[in-house]
């Protein structure tokens, strides 16, 4: 069972968060960034579900130091605030994701399942599935024992998909995430590169990359136990 620590000042909210997630997952509770470090330097814990504005060390700080002592648990942000430079700010100080409040808790669980799953592909450096194999330490496609080349920009899409099937990644979110922050690229370099990656894939009957109107990207798979 994944132990998930969570990282919470409001009790109303910590409570409602603890109970929700102990039907599934092991849970700690901290009420700060400095608590939460003491936890993680004697427990091993398999994600963080952290809110941002909290007293002593707040999301961002913890974010910040949890990376720069190179822990690579997912850390997943509640916050309340919905502006776009807030999330940035984020993820360019590494989180993997972002829930705002009110939480959904029904999504809360999509996104902890799609971190867990995205931590052991990590670990593994695989995503395998009935007929193809994604290896990201080789950034090769193999489908029926057969490698399907890539550019290591189409790799990166694909893999980044897969790791999260079913989630919705906007052209925003994949060029921030592949291209960079500081990229000039713009939106149409992900259609391009799309389409690009499903003539590829016309061969391949495992998984597909589905446009979601008015949204994004996601990918859907079709055979294999992700």
């Amino acid at each position: 069972m994944a132990t998930i620590l969570v990282v919470e000042d409001d009790p109303n909210t910590q409570l409602l968060l603890v109970s929700r997630l102990k039907k599934e997952y092991g849970v700690l509770a901290c009420q700060n960034g400095e608590e939460a470090l003491e936890i993680l330097y004697r427990s091993k814990v398999d994600l963080i579900v952290s809110d941002i504005m909290m007293p002593k060390m707040d999301g961002y700080e913890l974010l910040k130091t949890l990376r720069a002592e190179a822990f690579s648990i997912p850390i997943l942000l509640l916050t309340a605030k919905h502006e776009l430079n807030d999330k940035r700010l984020g993820f360019s100080l590494g989180t993997d994701d972002y829930l705002t409040k009110p939480i959904n808790y029904e999504e809360l669980i999509w996104r902890i399942q799609a971190l867990l799953r995205r931590s052991k592909i990590t670990s593994d450096n695989q995503i395998v599935l009935t007929h193809t194999v994604i290896d990201s330490q080789t950034l090769k496609v193999t489908h029926n024992h057969e490698e399907i080349d890539f550019s290591k920009k189409e790799f990166n899409l694909i893999f980044k998909l897969l790791s999260y099937p079913n989630i919705v990644f906007t052209k925003t979110q994949l060029l921030d995430d592949i291209w960079g922050y500081d990229s000039n690229s713009g939106e149409d370099t992900i259609k391009t590169h799309i389409s690009k990656i499903r003539n590829k894939l016309k061969q391949i009957d495992d998984f597909e990359i589905v446009t979601v109107k008015g949204l994004g990207y996601k990918a859907v798979i079709i055979n294999g136990d992700q």
